[in-house]
């Protein structure tokens, strides 16, 4: 089975049999898009949760209120349907302490994909999110099964 890796503030779309995979999600958020009948997976990375107070906006990937519409658009493009298009969500984790905690990264992206998905028509049907652990998740084009792996607390599909 071919296996496309994302990056972090990237994202890429596959057809079954690709699976498509991203590596150590802490505070970002790794959003999964889904269209069964095509058999079409998109999966982004994404870092902060607006591209608003970013000093560099180049990279629409990296944010969630640019990166999930930037994604939509071409998994459409594609051939899927966005009535079809089903979301799950992982990630979003306190991996940093602050001592007044403005940080909240983790938090704020989830907040922040869950209301662009919510605004787009896009359910959210499955989620592993928050927490203070990092994982790793791999979307099954054949079946929109997303596995998500913790060196913690092992492996879950979702």
């Amino acid at each position: 089975m071919n296996i496309i890796t994302v990056g972090m503030a990237d994202y890429a779309i596959g057809t079954s049999p690709i699976s498509l995979t991203t590596l150590g999600l802490g505070s970002c958020v790794g959003i999964t898009l889904y269209d069964s009948k095509t058999k079409l997976g998109g999966l982004l990375h994404i870092m902060l949760p607006s591209v608003d107070q970013a000093r560099s906006k180049e990279n629409l990937a990296k944010f969630a209120d640019t990166g999930i519409p930037l994604l939509i658009d071409d998994i459409i493009e594609r051939g899927a349907s966005k009535r079809r298009l089903e979301a799950k969500i992982v990630g979003g984790a306190s991996m940093f302490s602050s001592k007044n905690g403005n940080l909240k990264i983790g938090e704020r992206n989830i907040s922040s994909t869950k209301e662009v998905l919510y605004k787009l028509n896009i359910p959210i049907k499955g989620q592993d999110t928050g927490k203070n652990y990092g994982r790793t998740i791999k979307l099954d084009t054949n079946t929109g099964n997303l596995t998500v792996k913790s060196a913690l607390y092992g492996t879950i599909i979702i």
